[in-house]
């Protein structure tokens, strides 16, 4: 494969991160060669919506069709088995996270991927935001000073209603831990990366808003299913302090159920000289403060750093947002597979490393005790 080669893209999954998925893969310049679904009718209607040229029946298939790169765009209890058999065949991935429900079955996952020397990243995409590659370059450069505390805030408002269901409630198909594994990862991933404060223990609470839902019987953010009702086992709220290496204490509040806020991911850095605050919902500017004031710094104005740079796509004032950020993940991952090494790239150690902290919020919040969470020197010897 030549540097300037287009890239062939396998997708497994037709919801609404595939729909994401395939999008930002072509906003690339990589083609999206074909689709597998969770039936082949499903693949035949996932192919024609979005006018790709193969619909694959089985997964054999789709590794008998050699893509460069495999998306695995599946509910939670799928990823690891279908990872482990792409990755056994030779093929690239980009998995969903978590990258398994186990601690168990994620270093599983890695060692495969050791074995067979392919490529595997996971799309923690927030990274990708320009304004945060600003932030994290100034905290490195030392413009924060020592960093005193991390915190913030990832909420939602999808399952406010009583009647909203999803699959990813069924603790079977989307694991021990919802509202945690599905927006505090993120929040928990990018709070480690721009910070650069690696989180060594957490104490946790939990709680969920209504005791029953209905059977989940569409796709994800779907309400009104109606029907028979089932107990609700994985929390709606989370609310979780951390302890760094380094003594510093992290906090979030993690909610799929408060009104009005649809993805508002917040994340707060307060340092020794100058705190700064990113905003999901408003990803074009952040703030920066200190005891002489506040600023506003808008993307792609003034000197930025090398890394924002290079993550900005349109001319400041033209709005820049998550799909953008998307595509630039894959961008970050492509190259990988073409032997480049981009900084900053969510591999499968980043995958791990987000199970682990979810196995540890669960036994927290059951428990209600400090928990401690694995370091990587154990990742390093389960996956060796």
């Amino acid at each position: 494969m030549t540097a300037t080669e287009a890239l062939r893209v396998g997708i497994i999954g037709t919801g609404m991160i595939a729909t994401a998925h395939v999008r930002a893969a072509r906003d690339t310049g990589a083609i999206v060669v074909g689709v597998l679904g969770s039936r082949p009718e499903r693949s035949a209607e996932a192919a024609e919506a979005w006018a790709l040229p193969a619909a694959w029946a089985s997964l054999d298939d789709l590794i008998e069709a050699r893509p460069d790169v495999v998306h695995i765009c599946t509910p939670n209890n799928t990823h690891l088995d279908l990872a482990k058999a792409v990755t056994n065949a030779g093929l690239n991935i980009v998995v969903e996270k978590p990258v398994a429900t186990t601690v168990e079955d994620a270093r599983d996952l890695a060692a495969a991927v050791e074995r067979a020397g392919t490529v595997a990243t996971v799309p923690y995409v927030y990274r990708y935001h320009p304004l945060v590659r600003e932030i994290r370059a100034r905290r490195i450069a030392g413009d924060l000073g020592r960093v005193l505390l991390v915190h913030g805030s990832y909420l939602q408002d999808w399952l406010l209603s009583a009647e909203a269901s999803t699959w990813r409630i069924d603790p079977e198909a989307g694991g021990a831990s919802r509202a945690f594994a599905d927006i505090g990862s993120h929040w928990a991933d990018l709070a480690e990366f721009v910070s650069g404060e690696r989180f060594t223990a957490l104490t946790a609470s939990a709680s969920i808003a209504h005791p029953t839902r209905p059977i989940a019987s569409g796709p994800s953010f779907s309400t009104g299913v109606g029907g028979k009702r089932v107990a609700t086992l994985t929390e709606d709220i989370a609310v979780v302090t951390f302890r760094t290496e380094h003594g510093v204490l992290a906090n979030t509040v993690l909610s799929q159920v408060s009104g009005g806020r649809k993805n508002r991911l917040w994340l707060e850095v307060d340092g020794s000289e100058q705190s700064a605050v990113f905003d999901q919902e408003q990803p074009d500017a952040v703030w920066f403060g200190s005891e002489n004031g506040a600023s506003i710094v808008r993307r792609g104005e003034g000197d930025v750093s090398p890394d924002q740079a290079r993550l900005n796509l349109t001319p400041a004032g033209h709005p820049q947002g998550w799909p953008d950020a998307f595509a630039a993940f894959l961008r970050d991952t492509y190259a990988a597979v073409r032997g480049e090494k981009p900084e900053g790239l969510p591999t499968i150690a980043d995958g791990v490393r987000s199970v682990e902290i979810i196995e540890s919020f669960l036994h927290a919040s059951r428990s209600g005790s400090w928990t401690e969470i694995a370091p990587a020197a154990e990742d390093a010897e389960v996956a060796a």
